[in-house]
């Protein structure tokens, strides 16, 4: 096998090229993750996003960046969702003073939300984004749109984990320890 070999001139343009292309994307990195910039791209949606509430009113989810955030996508008619809700209720009542916040988006029509809250309160805040919330959910990184789905952003509000299921104890443990709360 024989090395290819380019003239000078052209080197000179690949590197160039290269050059551009290291700098341009050094700077498109910097850009999204310094600390005053927008919202990143990957959750630029979730915090443009405006629910109604089970009890009235609109959640808007701009009011929730600064601060570690877990976001969980659920439906009353999903057991999984429904056997976690309580676990998560546990873990805002353990770490909500700490600085951390959660949102539950429910994926269904407001009354079944709304009847399922009833009988199963949590203390977090609850959106409905009724069953427009699967396309949410797929714009946010979970291409099956399977529920339960669970983001957790950090105070930048960058996503910094997806978990499509059920979450566990251990994941709750894990995200509390390893997201430092501004």
């Amino acid at each position: 096998m024989t090395a290819r070999t380019f003239s000078p001139a052209r080197r000179g343009v690949l590197l160039a090229a290269g050059a551009v292309a290291l700098v341009a994307g050094a700077g498109s990195a910097w850009w999204f993750r310094r600390p005053d910039s927008a919202a990143p791209a990957e959750s630029a949606g979730l915090w443009a996003l405006q629910s109604e509430r089970p009890d009235g009113g609109t959640l808007p989810m701009a009011g929730f960046r600064g601060r570690p955030l877990l976001v969980n996508f659920w439906a009353p008619w999903c057991p999984p969702c429904v056997e976690e809700l309580p676990m998560i209720d546990a873990f805002f009542g353990q770490h909500g003073a700490n600085g951390w916040q959660v949102v539950g988006l429910a994926v269904d029509k407001p009354a079944a939300v709304q009847k399922f809250l009833g009988k199963t309160p949590v203390s977090f805040p609850v959106g409905i984004l009724g069953l427009a919330g699967l396309s949410v959910v797929k714009e946010l990184g979970n291409t099956a749109g399977g529920l339960p789905f669970t983001l957790v952003l950090d105070a930048a509000g960058h996503v910094v984990e997806r978990k499509i299921g059920q979450i566990t104890p251990v994941d709750l443990q894990r995200w509390a320890t390893q997201i430092r709360v501004s």
